[in-house]
């Protein structure tokens, strides 16, 4: 296990924390005024709050399964760097026919955090050959 520090930017908002024990990832509030998202729009939400990632991890920004099945909002973007200490910030998208109310201090999101591997780049002329080659979108068939 390691520590994750956060700042609060504002003494009104939510810190994140793990709704129940065992839980995969923290629970993100929305620290602005109610807003309406509308059907098709989409919009950056702030949290109120800072927070410090161990470096050699990553905070993944997820949706809230609830709000994904009820409501069809989803959220855009979403990786944190260990070495970005700016305000989080949640992209949600309204994917449904029906306005969305966000409320302040509402659970909006969730933020996983991952271990992360370095790679190495290199820049080849070509690259091996695999059974699977070029084949995507569906090129392994549906059955």
């Amino acid at each position: 296990m390691f520590k994750i520090k956060i700042q609060k930017i504002s003494e009104e908002v939510k810190i994140p924390n793990y709704a129940y024990q065992g839980d995969a990832g923290i629970d993100l509030y929305s620290a602005e005024n109610d807003y309406v998202l509308r059907p098709n729009e989409h919009r950056k939400f702030a949290t109120g709050i800072k927070i410090e990632i161990p470096e050699g991890h990553a905070g993944l920004i997820w949706d809230k399964s609830g709000l994904a099945l009820k409501h069809c909002i989803k959220i855009m973007g979403g990786v944190i760097d260990s070495t970005y200490r700016g305000e989080i910030a949640v992209i949600l998208i309204n994917l449904g026919k029906k306005d969305y109310r966000v409320e302040k201090n509402a659970k909006i999101a969730q933020m996983l955090f991952q271990k992360v591997e370095k790679a190495e780049i290199e820049e080849v002329e070509n690259l091996s050959d695999t059974q699977r080659g070029e084949g995507g979108f569906g090129s392994s068939g549906t059955r």
